[in-house]
C-alpha cells in the first residue's frame, strides 16, 4: 500500500460514512443503552449504519485486512494491516444535537498506528495525519496542522471528556493537574484531540479509552508535532489511560503530577 493509496481510500471511507450518518443527525433517532447497567453508553442507528458501510468497503477493497470496530466486533486483528473504526466518537453529543463528535478511521501496520483521520461531516471538517505530518481540510480551506509550544501546565488549556468517567484514584490525580492548569474544560471527545493538533488546546487527559477511541488520533497528534502516551509513558495504541500534549514540557509535567 502506498501513502497515496492509503490517503485516497481513507478519505473515501470518510465520505461514505458521513453520507450514512448525516440523515440521522438532529432527528428523533432511536437510541439504545449498551452499558448493561453501568454508566450510560448510547449507540444509535447512525453508528451502526456508518460502521457497516465502512466495513463493507474495506472488505471489498482489502479483503486481507483486519478490522477493529466499536459496534460489530473485531476481525483478523493479527493481520499485517488492521483498521480501527469508531463511527461516531462522541455519541452523547450526537444524540443531544451538538456537533462535538466525529468519525474516527485509523490504520495499524504491525500493531503501530500509521494513519488516522477524524471526519466531522456536519461541519465538513477533516483532520488527518500519518505521524510525520498532519493536515486540516474544511470550510477554512486546507492547511498543515501544528501544535503550539506551551511552556508548562500553568499556561495550559486542559480538556477531558468528564472526570466522572474516571475511578476515584484517577479522578484525584486528574484534579491535581486541573488545579495547576490555566483553564480546564470538559467534553469534546475526539474533537479536542484535533484542537490540540491545531494548536488551540494544550493537554488532554483521559481514562478508560478503547483502542478504536485513540488509534486514529495518534498519527494526527504526532504528525502535528505533539505527543500522546499512556499515563505511564507507554504506547497508547490499545487505549486505557491516555495523556496527549502539544509540547513535551507539558506532557512530562502532567505525567509527573499524575503519577506523583
Amino acid at each position: 500500500m502506498t501513502a497515496v493509496a492509503i490517503d485516497d481510500f481513507v478519505h473515501k471511507l470518510a465520505t461514505v460514512s458521513g453520507e450514512a450518518i448525516l440523515p440521522f443527525f438532529r432527528t428523533s433517532l432511536g437510541v439504545e443503552d449498551k452499558s448493561r447497567g453501568k454508566a450510560f453508553d448510547p449507540v444509535t442507528e447512525a453508528d451502526r449504519a456508518a460502521e457497516q458501510v465502512m466495513r463493507s468497503l474495506i472488505r471489498e477493497t482489502f479483503p486481507g485486512h483486519g478490522i477493529i470496530g466499536e459496534e460489530f466486533g473485531n476481525v483478523a486483528t493479527d493481520a499485517p494491516y488492521v483498521w480501527a473504526l469508531d463511527p461516531i466518537d462522541g455519541t452523547k453529543s450526537f444524540i443531544a444535537g451538538l456537533p462535538a463528535w466525529g468519525t474516527l478511521i485509523g490504520l495499524l501496520k504491525e500493531g503501530d498506528p500509521v494513519y488516522g483521520l477524524m471526519h466531522q461531516p456536519f461541519i465538513k471538517e477533516r483532520f488527518y495525519g500519518d505521524g510525520a505530518s498532519a493536515r486540516y481540510r474544511g470550510p477554512a480551506g486546507e492547511r498543515a496542522l501544528a501544535v503550539r509550544d506551551c511552556k508548562g501546565v500553568e499556561e495550559a488549556i486542559l480538556f477531558t471528556t468528564s472526570p466522572r468517567l474516571m475511578n476515584a484514584d484517577d479522578r484525584a490525580a486528574f484534579a491535581k493537574v486541573e488545579d495547576k492548569a490555566r483553564l480546564s474544560r470538559y467534553g469534546g471527545d475526539c474533537y479536542v484531540y484535533c484542537m490540540l493538533a491545531a494548536g488551540l488546546v494544550d493537554l488532554v487527559i483521559e481514562t478508560e479509552l478503547k483502542d478504536h477511541d485513540i488509534v486514529a488520533l495518534i498519527p494526527i497528534i504526532e504528525g502535528a508535532g505533539g505527543i500522546v502516551t499512556t499515563w505511564d509513558g507507554g504506547s497508547p495504541a490499545k487505549g486505557g489511560r491516555v495523556v496527549a500534549a502539544g509540547s513535551r514540557a507539558v506532557h512530562a509535567q502532567a505525567l509527573e503530577i499524575l503519577n506523583g
